[in-house]
């Protein structure tokens, strides 16, 4: 079994537990942003899942889009977080405001930025999977 793969699929599965954490029990309601990051990462914790089952190394063709997109989603939502100037871009404009901090632990870490991580972390395992898979072939 591939490092990576599994790494990348715990990845998935604590951002989704996180997430449901957050909404269900803290009864955090999520901004539209979240909702977009959900929609990329939910299905990653299932199709990872199943690549590590059955130990599909193909799978980055199909999850890197997913994560990649998510992590430019959550990259933004973070720097709408951190940098006041961009929150004249927001584009939540019903319900709760991307810009609001449910959490901020240590002064810095929010609900936006385990979100980045959890997209970086699967993101870059995708891309090393990627790699060994180019090397195997050219061997």
């Amino acid at each position: 079994m591939n490092k990576s793969l599994l790494l990348a699929w715990i990845a998935a599965i604590i951002a989704t537990l996180g997430s449901l954490y957050f909404s269900e029990v803290m009864h955090f309601i999520p901004c539209t942003l979240c909702w977009y990051q959900r929609i990329f990462m939910y299905p990653l914790a299932i199709i990872l899942g199943a690549a590590v089952y059955r130990n599909d190394q193909g799978i980055y063709k199909y999850a890197l889009p997913l994560s990649i997109i998510g992590l430019l989603i959550a990259g933004y939502h973070t720097l709408l977080q951190k940098i006041p100037y961009l929150q004249q871009f927001e584009m939540c404009t019903t319900g709760v405001p991307c810009s609001k901090d449910y959490i901020n632990w240590l002064g810095f870490v929010t609900i936006p930025l385990l979100a980045l991580i959890a997209f970086m972390v699967i993101t870059i395992c995708l891309i090393i999977i990627s790699r060994s898979k180019e090397e195997n072939r050219d061997q």
